[in-house]
């Protein structure tokens, strides 16, 4: 119980909010017409990589 706790004290840190708050603001304005989803999926896609990379990189770091 301790450990999903853990977890998702985890999810709630500040660049997971921002991760979710940058894909709902561009799926919203793609959804409005007023962005083009192309440059939608490519902004999302950019965002969503470097967050599980630095994610990947930090799981990485601490294991040394």
């Amino acid at each position: 119980m301790k450990d999903v706790l853990k977890n998702l004290a985890n999810l709630l840190k500040v660049k997971t909010i921002v991760t979710l708050v940058v894909i709902t603001v561009f799926a919203v304005l793609a959804l409005n017409g007023s962005i083009e989803p192309d440059n939608v999926m490519i902004i999302i896609s950019m965002v969503v990589s470097f967050y599980f990379g630095t994610q990947h990189e930090k799981i990485g770091n601490s294991s040394n």
